[in-house]
């Protein structure tokens, strides 16, 4: 066999090795058997500012049920009781437009978001990727140590050493799941209902503490056990990845124009002269994946841009004298076309729209209006005359959406000179985020009503005469005919 076909061979079956390992997940064997990943503890750029914004976020986490904006929750999602309040302001079952609105932009958002920057989200923001790589993880590494040692323990029989190392281990694991379940509670009946809960103990809300308790459970066995197989057996985001990235999506990629063709560092070797491409083959941008995939390989589902492997092989590279970003963030055209990456029109255009989703979104929430005003004719009621005058019987009701006390009072807009009485003052006091009732009479002179249905508009000022709400009704007159 001569050398040209030699090297085909070897090209032909490289691409084959590339093709099939799309073919199965990382962290299963050929008999879908589970292969646990023991990742190597990173260490460097990345690692470091993704370690300040996981603390900021999870301080974000835990602080916000504790907060509170002129007496109301920061952030509150009381399903049950159907109390919502955002930033302090409160939101009713009236306002779920906004919140299927919002729906529709938060998904607009991550697809736009996706197809420039991939999944920047998943290594840095989503709640998974954080408490399992910057806090049980972190445990791991306390108790059990690297990766090599951890691998060592695992193989060992259950002697003492592991027994006290996995109990300890566990049972800090089921201390932070107790805490994380009570914080979750907090964001949806209140941080004061949760320590209520907490002092009567189990017996007097025993359907309370079987929730907690199953929802313990299941952050247990999701970062005990389960771990990466949330990223790559069961969040949906992975496989819409696949769909919205196209060759200028920024992603983790491998150089491999540069990196290619890979072999063992020799010291002093001329490795351009000798044909050898960067990459050493020094494998530490695997063993440092919390997915267990090879960066190398391409773009895979797998991949949460957590950036481990960048601070992996920029180690390497420093060591070795070669220039770092041979794993880096990129996009595939920039590899492909060993181009400087430069922000395309494309992606400012996206941005653009993102920033204009998110000011639509800001609007909705800030200009849903103060109150919302009902007047409806009680069930069965009709007309009554008295000296001249036609008057008919209305229900109100009112929400009050804002955080203060309001003083309103009700006016007919149209048609004109109409009466409202009351059983009660004028003046309508409505407490903050409640709900006030009564009942109105308003009349016409007969003269004025010529359909025995007439159009009618009522507002509702507050005491500088500032309209808050208006409402269209009806109301009933005799019947005529008309000629």
């Amino acid at each position: 066999m001569s050398t040209t076909e030699k090297k085909y061979n070897e090209a032909e079956s490289w691409i084959a090795d590339a093709e099939t390992f799309r073919d199965s997940v990382g962290t299963m064997d050929s008999t879908g058997k589970r292969k646990w990943v023991f990742p190597k503890k990173p260490k460097g750029k990345y690692t470091n500012y993704r370690t300040i914004v996981s603390t900021f976020l999870l301080l974000v986490l835990f602080t916000i049920p504790f907060l509170k904006i002129n007496g109301n929750s920061v952030l509150m999602l009381n399903i049950i009781d159907r109390q919502f309040f955002i930033l302090g302001h409160p939101f009713y079952p009236q306002d779920f437009f906004i919140i299927a609105l919002g729906a529709i932009v938060s998904l607009i958002f991550i697809i736009i978001f996706t197809v420039v920057f991939g999944r920047i989200f998943c290594g840095w923001i989503c709640p998974q990727t954080i408490f399992l790589e910057m806090i049980f993880r972190k445990i791991e590494y306390a108790i059990e140590g690297d990766r090599n040692k951890q691998i060592r323990l695992d193989n060992q029989p259950w002697d003492a050493e592991k027994i006290w190392k996995r109990s300890l281990k566990w049972f800090i694991f089921i201390l932070i799941s107790v805490f994380i379940t009570h914080i979750m509670f907090m964001y949806i009946v209140g941080y004061e209902e949760v320590l209520n809960i907490m002092q009567q103990g189990p017996f007097e809300k025993p359907t309370n503490f079987l929730v907690m308790i199953l929802f313990t459970s299941a952050f247990y066995f999701v970062f005990a056990w389960f771990r990466e197989q949330v990223c790559t057996m069961v969040c949906p985001y992975g496989r819409l990845q696949a769909v919205l990235i196209d060759k200028e999506t920024i992603n983790v990629f491998y150089d491999y124009k540069r990196g290619e063709n890979r072999a063992k560092w020799k010291k002093g070797e001329d490795r351009r002269a000798e044909g050898k491409g960067d990459c050493i083959d020094c494998k530490q941008c695997v063993v440092v994946c919390p997915t267990g995939i090879d960066i190398r390989d391409g773009q895979q589902l797998e991949c949460v841009n957590c950036t481990a492997c960048i601070d992996a092989c920029d180690e390497v590279m420093v060591k070795v004298g070669l220039p770092t970003g041979l794993v880096r963030y990129a996009s595939e055209k920039e590899i492909e076309e060993q181009k400087q990456f430069k922000f395309s029109g494309k992606m400012k255009a996206y941005s653009v729209v993102l920033i204009l989703l998110v000011a639509f979104l800001g609007g909705l929430l800030y200009n849903r209006g103060e109150m919302e005003a009902k007047f409806l004719k009680p069930p069965g009621s009709t007309f009554f005359l008295k000296d001249g005058k036609i008057t008919n019987i209305y229900n109100y009701t009112f929400l009050n959406k804002s955080n203060e006390n309001k003083t309103v009072i009700i006016k007919i807009i149209e048609p004109n000179n109409g009466e409202i009485s009351s059983g009660s003052s004028s003046k309508i006091i409505m407490k903050r985020d409640k709900i006030t009732k009564g009942t109105i009479n308003i009349s016409f002179p007969q003269s004025q009503i010529k359909l025995s249905k007439q159009n009618l508009k009522l507002g509702v000022y507050d005491m500088n005469g500032e309209l808050l709400d208006s409402y269209s009704t009806y109301f009933e007159g005799p019947f005529k005919f008309q000629f």
